[in-house]
This record gives C-alpha cells, sequence and structure tokens, in this order.
C-alpha cells in the first residue's frame, strides 16, 4: 500500500561513495597510495574499490592482509593525507543532485546509510551543500558497518518508519545484503561502476543503469521534472 504521497515506500536511503557521488574510483586509489606508503603491495583497483562500504578490520583483511591492526591507524591517515586534498574534484552523479532536490522539495523523506565516517560526511556535505536533503544520516563510524542491518534499523527508531517501508539504494552488494537483513526493499545502481552480476544475485527490487532509470523504479519521475524544469532543463519521460 502506498503512502500519503503515492509512493510505494516511505524512506528513501541512499549509500554515497558510488552511489550519490562518483568517489569510488578515488577512494580505491586512496588504498592503493596508502598500502605503498606503508611498504605495502598494492591491492588491484577493482579489488580496492570491492571493498568500499565494508567496516575497517573486513576491508584491510582483504586489500592489505600483512598489515597489522596495530598500522591500521597509519594507513587510515596515509589515506587521508592522499585522498581528502583531491576529494573536492569529485562530481555529484549527473542528474542525482536534481532528483534528490526534487524529492525534497516535494516532501519525500530521505535518508542516508553510508560507509563514510561522520567526518567525511561533513566534508562532502560541505562540498556539496546537500545536507538539507537528508533527515537523517547514519555512518559506519557511528553505527556499524554494512552488510549488518544496525544502519537501517537506527533508522526505523530515529524517523519512526519501519524497515519493509524502506529501500535502500546503494551500487554494492553490501547495500542489497544490508536491506535484506533489515527486512527493507533494495535498488542497485550501476551508473556509477557496480556490478550488475554482483548485484542480482542478492535479489534487489531492481538493477538500474542510469539515473533515469532510478527516478522511474523510485517513483519520483514527476519530482525530478519540477526540479529539472526549475533549473530550466529538458524533462525525462516517464
Amino acid at each position: 500500500m502506498d503512502n500519503l504521497l503515492g509512493k510505494p515506500w516511505e524512506l528513501f536511503v541512499f549509500d554515497w561513495d558510488g552511489t550519490v557521488m562518483d568517489t569510488t574510483y578515488l577512494i580505491a586509489r586512496g588504498m592503493q597510495e596508502a598500502s605503498k606508503a606503508l611498504g605495502y603491495p598494492e591491492p588491484p583497483l577493482a579489488l580496492a574499490r570491492s571493498t568500499i562500504g565494508l567496516g575497517e578490520e573486513d576491508t584491510m583483511r582483504i586489500i592489505c592482509p600483512d598489515c597489522p591492526r596495530s598500522r591500521f591507524a597509519e594507513f587510515g591517515n596515509a589515506y587521508r593525507k592522499w585522498y581528502i586534498p583531491r576529494e573536492g574534484q569529485v562530481p555529484v552523479f549527473e542528474g542525482l543532485d536534481a532528483m534528490l532536490w526534487g524529492m525534497h522539495r516535494a516532501g519525500l523523506r530521505l535518508a542516508i546509510a553510508t560507509g563514510k565516517s561522520w567526518g567525511g560526511m561533513q566534508r562532502v556535505f560541505g562540498i556539496t551543500g546537500m545536507a538539507p536533503i537528508f533527515e537523517a544520516v547514519k555512518t559506519a563510524d557511528r553505527s556499524w558497518p554494512k552488510p549488518n542491518p544496525a544502519m537501517l534499523l537506527e533508522l526505523a527508531d530515529e524517523t519512526g518508519v519501519e524497515p519493509d517501508r524502506m529501500v535502500m539504494v546503494g551500487d554494492a552488494i553490501h547495500d542489497m545484503q544490508m536491506a535484506a537483513n533489515a527486512g527493507a526493499s533494495a535498488v542497485g545502481v550501476t551508473y556509477g561502476g557496480g556490478d550488475p552480476a554482483q548485484l542480482e544475485p542478492a535479489r534487489p527490487h531492481a538493477v538500474v543503469p542510469s539515473v533515469a532509470e532510478l527516478a522511474r523504479v523510485l517513483g519520483v519521475v514527476p519530482e525530478f521534472n519540477a526540479e529539472l524544469a526549475r533549473r530550466g532543463k529538458s524533462p525525462i519521460s516517464a
């Protein structure tokens, strides 16, 4: 049954890296550079990308298995030293800004569940100006990392929306698994490099290749087009 605004979900939850902002390449390169700085082999780019959204220990076990836990902080410092100066060069995916602002202006409820840290989210909100769109933000350092369902369950407590009335939008298998673990719907996106072969086995509601198709699946084409009109841009088809 649709909510009062006629949408199939009451809360639209978005991952950030690779879903809203095109950061996955830069994050993976940062992992490579940090590994090299500490004297370890660089992980393959695809392998580093596959860990985005996981917790620290799982990530390090995969990308730098020889690094002891006693050097994790050193690794993190090396990563941030390389990554943060370049972060401001990374765009929001084309069309996403308009779609999300259109949803927000129409009164739809949006939230974030991300593997980023709280500090990292404050940085990208400062870059993008998108903080007002989201009524709640959950980060891995203030909750449990994906695919643990904790972030979505905490959003349920904070917003009053039960998980079965949420949809989780993300580009990684961890997002799909988190949604399944919480009893929420999921939509996978591949416009940022997400792999359909990895996403589809998790049986999400849909896997989409573009922002326009994401708007159609989420049922927010009118809201998207209203914002495009505000910006003097051509609408997408329903």
